[in-house]
């Protein structure tokens, strides 16, 4: 093929998920770095399981992480049609060729009939394949049948003794015996097609060079290779990614991460650390970088350093991932990041931007997630709440703490009107003065925060403020 064009053609069936993503990144990637077009197409024809919210959450995601596709349902393009439900006659005429040449017949074998098929063949540990006695019906007869039955389905006739090659670019060389495959199904109905017939004609239709998809679809390869040399179309170039998987190798769950994209959004996720990170699940550059740019991850992209084995998805790199590109973020954006969650949680209310972006850049070191935010620095927003054990450095007294507050109260009094540096001098050297710093310091800082871990408190005093900090240190001494 002279151009490089690939896809990615998720079933809106569910939301979008990580696998799905790590595919539409990986053609996105393989057509950029190669000056090629990326294409997004929906396969819709599970009517009952179909569901335009779910469409909507596809179009987002790949939207929010900048998978921006050159021609899809809402972009158009050279080809028109990118949903498969408007696509139905070039399916009924590639069905109805494969019916007249006899490559295709009608199956009449209930549902009953093939589970029990189905069970012998497991009981004897024979291969789970279908060879339909259907597959030699004269085809008029076959038509009166359709009239008269309820049920049927559209079949294959796949040919005997066959071995079907193709060269993965991941795998390299790759055979199956079309003995071991039985006559698949291709469609419901002449109008209805099913999962091979209709992606074999899709990507004909849209000239697809290299169908670049998930491992757990290599089964289905041979199958469409049939197809398309039964019907005539050009041999895209495969390539089968290796899954994503747990950090304990296992099949994705929840708690590794398997969760939509939006999800990944709504925690506070950057889309570039996401892109970034996504990228590097069995793709590996062969350096030890793992911090790039867009741009870097395109020029670098090769499926020659994709690895055969499972990608890790490993929540704790992302998190430690995500925090490098917040750190990157200068104060004004993060600030505009972090708004909305500052805002649901009622802390915004009347603060000058200022102190808002102050705050946000003391947070912004330790910060791993955007929505954590809200529980990093409410102590700014409003009193802290705390049980006074917490107030005790080691095994204080409370008539030392009581003291200790006395002591902080008394200091920040004296010297309000000093800058800050020279007020930490002086919390020093009285701290220093006591014998153990922490007895000073540690009860200053809980006082003020009301947590076990925040900022230091000459970090949090030119933000807070005098005036309300000696109110702390006062309600504290009251506790």
């Amino acid at each position: 093929m002279s151009s490089i064009r690939t896809r990615i053609a998720p079933s809106p069936t569910g939301l979008l998920h990580i696998g799905t993503a790590r595919a539409a990144l990986f053609n996105y990637l393989f057509a950029k770095k190669h000056g090629g077009i990326f294409v997004l197409r929906i396969e819709d024809t599970d009517i009952e399981r179909s569901d335009k919210k779910f469409e909507k959450d596809i179009f987002e995601g790949l939207k929010w992480l900048g998978i921006d596709a050159d021609e899809s349902p809402e972009v158009g393009g050279l080809y028109e049609f990118y949903r498969q439900s408007e696509r139905t006659q070039d399916y009924t005429r590639a069905i109805q060729k494969l019916l007249e040449d006899g490559s295709a017949f009608y199956c009449f074998h209930s549902a009953e009939e093939l589970e029990k098929e189905k069970d012998e063949l497991m009981a004897a540990k024979k291969p789970i394949l279908h060879v339909c006695e259907y597959r030699t019906l004269d085809m008029k007869e076959a038509e009166l049948l359709t009239e008269a039955k309820s049920s049927f389905v559209i079949r294959f006739k796949t040919p005997t003794g066959k071995t079907v090659l193709f060269n993965d670019l991941i795998r390299g060389d790759v055979k199956f015996d079309s003995d071991l495959i039985g006559d698949f199904s291709i469609a419901k109905r002449a109008d209805v097609p099913l999962y091979n017939l209709a992606v074999v004609v899709d990507d004909e239709a849209m000239k697809i060079s290299h169908v670049i998809r998930g491992e757990d679809h290599i089964a289905n390869t041979p199958k469409q290779l049939l197809l398309i040399e039964t019907l005539g179309f050009e041999k895209p170039i495969y390539a089968h990614l290796p899954l994503v998987l747990g950090k304990d190798r296992s099949k994705m769950s929840k708690r590794d991460g398997a969760t939509s994209i939006i999800e990944y959004r709504e925690a506070g996720y950057l889309p570039d650390a996401l892109f970034n990170f996504i990228a590097l699940l069995g793709w590996n550059p062969g350096t030890d970088q793992e911090i790039f740019s867009r741009g870097e991850l395109i020029s670098n992209f090769s499926l020659e350093k994709v690895q055969k084995s499972g990608g890790i998805f490993d929540l704790t790199k992302l998190d430690w991932m995500n925090g490098e590109y917040i750190r990157k973020t200068s104060v004004k954006e993060l600030t505009e990041m972090c708004m909305s969650y500052l805002v649901a949680s009622g802390f915004v209310q009347g603060q000058s931007m200022e102190m808002i972006e102050r705050v946000i850049a003391l947070e912004q070191p330790r910060l791993k997630k955007l929505s954590e935010i809200t529980e990093k620095v409410d102590f700014f927003f409003k009193a802290p709440e705390y049980e006074k054990d917490l107030l005790a450095w080691k095994s204080m007294t409370e008539d030392e703490i009581s003291s200790s507050l006395g002591a902080a109260i008394m200091l920040l009094e004296e010297n309000r009107d000093k800058e800050s540096a020279e007020i930490e001098k002086i919390f020093l050297e009285k701290a220093t003065a006591m014998g153990d710093r922490g007895s000073l310091l540690w009860p200053l800082r809980v006082a003020l925060t009301g947590k076990k871990h925040s900022p230091g408190p000459f970090e949090i005093l030119p933000i807070l403020g005098i005036d309300e900090a000696i109110m702390r240190l006062t309600a504290a001494r009251t506790k």
